[in-house]
């Protein structure tokens, strides 16, 4: 069984095409597969879309990403796990170069990212950075996170001291217990953090960030990035 795990928050206008996209990669594996939505404290209709689509839904109330990823995580009866977020869209050929690895031994690992739409110059030297570092330094970013369900539970799956970069924690974690890769393959995901946000916002955190350390990704009231309420600027 192949479980994907998607963590929602008022995501009403998105999630239809991550779902449409998760249900064209299980018709044509020739594997089982289940698509687990768990929606966060949302106030939209985003519980019933997923429904629509034949999702297993869970309601939580947590607001805290790395807890709602371990509860359907929890639900998943998957040996095999995959994290995607609910503004990605996976295609076939991500998803079977993520089983093929896992099948030659990888406990786990992540994708090139591609933005949504068009893109600013800013915006396209951004993407081609990140693509840059996350190769480097073998972090799988969050949008898009594959393991086996023995590696998730051997490190203990998400850390929820962290509001922020438990994506980071958990591919470190995972890169010390075996081998992590970050495949070529793209996921497209949306663009809407560095739209809805201006530069010296990102770099004001990137300072926070130096000067605090990890106290400040443990502190959700400093991370509006991820939990304010600018999110749904249109692509």
């Amino acid at each position: 069984m192949i479980s994907f795990v998607v963590p929602a928050h008022d995501e009403e206008r998105l999630i239809g095409a991550t779902l449409d996209a998760l249900d064209a990669v299980i018709r044509a594996l020739a594997e089982r597969a289940e698509i687990i939505v768990v929606v966060d404290a949302s106030t939209d209709a985003t519980a019933a879309i997923a429904g629509q689509h034949g999702a297993t839904v869970i309601e939580v109330d947590f607001r805290h990403i790395a807890a709602t990823r371990n509860a359907g995580a929890t639900a998943a009866s998957g040996d095999r796990l995959f994290f995607v977020d609910a503004d990605t869209r996976v295609d076939l050929a991500v998803v079977s170069s993520a089983l093929a690895a896992l099948k030659c031994g990888a406990v786990g690992g992540g994708a090139t990212v591609r933005l949504d739409g068009p893109l600013s110059r800013s915006e396209r030297i951004a993407q081609r950075f990140i693509a840059w570092l996350l190769r480097l330094t073998r972090i799988a970013p969050g949008c898009f996170l594959f393991c086996t369900r023995a590696a998730f539970d051997a490190v203990g799956g998400f850390d929820e001291t962290y509001f922020a970069a438990e994506d980071v924690a958990i591919s470190r974690a995972l890169g010390r217990h075996g081998t992590f890769v970050i495949l070529r393959e793209p996921v497209r995901t949306s663009a809407r953090k560095l739209r809805t946000h201006t530069i010296g916002e990102h770099l004001k955190l990137m300072f926070q960030l130096v000067w605090r350390g990890r106290s400040l990704l443990r502190s959700r009231t400093d991370l509006d990035l991820w939990y304010g309420r600018r999110r749904q600027h249109p692509d």
